[in-house]
């Protein structure tokens, strides 16, 4: 784990983790190494490369062309001019802004790229990152325009121009120019080196923010479906045997073991209510460990993935300053990232589909063993004219299909661009994208999910087929905390704003679930 002083996230010191890049992309402060070891190091490289500018040494994207056009020289009066060009004819970007959160966290990744001291960047441009994230500055970027090789150029071209005093930030809520921010604040825009436009746009910067933060959301969503097989497993009256510990003993998949075993501890209580008539519960009940398994045992290989890519210098060329290098190569390919996302969220969207078929278990009289129909908690004449959770079940199909459709691999939609130069691309970032979708939609099954399991355990009550003793102390803290801002359904409402509330503590993972 990175060091942390004072609240700060310390770059260039220890391997960075996917929770360092969420800390700073919720507002944490961000400090450079301060040893002399680290100085010398991002010196050494900018030194290098000085001298052999001098020397008329020809390197990639400082003396020649950028891509396809490597063949053609820079005139040595153009080359200090050479990564504004690059900052500038990249600024094409389109399709919504990343948030403010999004775009920190993508300061954060591209400074830890940097800070692995083989880019060739100058201190100054590392500072100047570092007061961007102090200030909460934020670049605005838009999503669309990465093909995710060479990097993110395009996305990553806002970055460069808000260091340079280009183009618009996110401040304050506000989208503002940058240099009308930089003189409120009193603050100098840089000037970039020859090989800093480069440096800063040749990576993989943007997809490894967003999978960043696509991995902790999967990761809190995989403990929240869980719980909330739980709570659908006591309101079907369904078998707690099925999570048996020497059941699962026998399939030892550590992640599949673990969401059995959290399975087993929400599920005792005193008494637990069984179903007596049905030895075997369906599928989306008996088999849930093995579907948030999958997803659970995907976690470590997928953050090793991302925090080896977050601790990767991914630009090109590498500037090896010790031993006076120049080494050209792809390290700004990204598919580590692409196939991670690919993999990522199709794990998350079986979860929307394991809900979705709780839901329409526990949502239809024939199956739900003498609940009402759609939970209406409507009784006696009125209950004919109310429909309680009938159009949130179409909404959990709706939001479920989306999911699923958003499936299809972006990393096998490689195409040629750049005039043949860029002719195997990673489509990384749209992978990223995909992922954060299929997430959103994952969680609105999950907000609809959690507030009709709560429908029914409070059905159950209400009817006398349930004690609180029948809960175990982890269930009735969870439907205590929902029933807060939750009413019961009796007569018809419209539910998206508690749908919407429900989101937002999602987001905020508001309630805790197992250690």
């Amino acid at each position: 784990m990175t060091v942390h002083s004072q609240n700060s996230i310390i770059f260039g010191a220890e391997r960075l983790t996917i929770e360092d890049v969420i800390d700073i992309a919720n507002g944490a402060s961000a400090t450079l190494n301060n040893s002399p070891a680290f100085a010398d190091k991002i010196n050494r490289g900018s030194a290098f490369l000085e001298r052999l500018l001098k020397e008329e040494g020809v390197i990639y994207g400082v003396t020649t062309g950028y891509g396809d056009s490597c063949t053609v020289a820079i005139p040595p009066e153009f080359v200090d001019d050479l990564p504004l060009h690059l900052t500038r004819f990249h600024g094409c970007g389109l399709g919504e802004n990343l948030d403010h959160q999004q775009s920190r966290a993508v300061l954060a990744t591209r400074l830890c790229s940097l800070a692995q001291g083989v880019s060739g960047v100058s201190r100054e441009l590392l500072d100047q990152i570092v007061t961007l994230i102090n200030h909460d500055i934020a670049p605005r970027i838009p999503q669309e325009g990465s093909v995710g090789a060479s990097g993110d150029l395009t996305p990553l071209s806002y970055l460069a121009a808000a260091l340079i005093g280009e183009r618009e930030v996110l401040y304050k809520g506000e989208i503002r120019s940058t240099a009308e921010v930089y003189n409120e604040l009193s603050l100098t825009p840089i000037k970039l080196k020859p090989k800093e436009g480069l440096g800063l746009m040749n990576g993989t910067a943007v997809m490894t923010a967003l999978a960043c933060m696509a991995y902790k959301r999967a990761e809190y969503l995989a403990q929240l479906s869980t719980r909330i097989t739980s709570m659908v497993s006591v309101g079907m009256q369904g078998n707690d045997f099925h999570f048996d510990e020497a059941l699962f003993a026998v399939k030892p998949h550590p992640g599949q073991q673990q969401i059995a075993s959290w399975l087993r501890n929400d599920l005792q209580a005193a008494q637990p209510p069984r179903n007596s008539d049905r030895l075997q519960d369906r599928y989306s009940l008996r088999c849930a460990p093995h579907v948030i398994g999958a997803l659970q045992d995907s976690l470590p290989w997928i953050r090793q993935l991302i925090e080896n890519e977050l601790n990767s210098a991914n630009d090109n060329p590498i500037i090896d300053g010790d031993n006076e290098r120049v080494l050209h190569g792809g390290h700004f390919y990204g598919g580590h990232i692409a196939m991670a996302m690919d993999t990522l969220k199709t794990a998350i969207a079986n979860i929307a589909d394991l809900l979705d078929r709780q839901m329409a278990q526990l949502m239809d009289y024939k199956f739900n063993n003498g609940l009402p129909y759609n939970l209406t908690g409507a009784t006696g004449s009125r209950k004919p004219i109310n429909h309680g959770f009938k159009a949130v079940q179409i909404g959990i199909s709706a939001w479920t299909a989306e999911a699923l459709k958003h499936t299809m691999p972006a990393s096998v939609f490689s195409r040629s661009t750049e005039c043949h130069n860029q002719d195997k691309v990673s489509m990384g970032t749209i992978a990223s994208r995909d992922c954060l979708r299929v997430l959103e939609l994952t969680e609105q099954v999950a907000s609809a999910s959690l507030l009709a399991a709560t429908q029914a355990l409070e059905l159950r009550k209400r009817n006398s087929e349930l004690a609180d003793d029948q809960l175990s102390p982890a269930l009735q803290a969870m439907v205590q905390s929902i029933q807060k801002d939750f009413e019961f359904v009796t007569e018809d409402r419209p539910l998206e704003g508690d749908l919407r509330l429900c989101m937002a503590k999602i987001r905020q993972e508001a309630w805790k679930m197992y250690s």
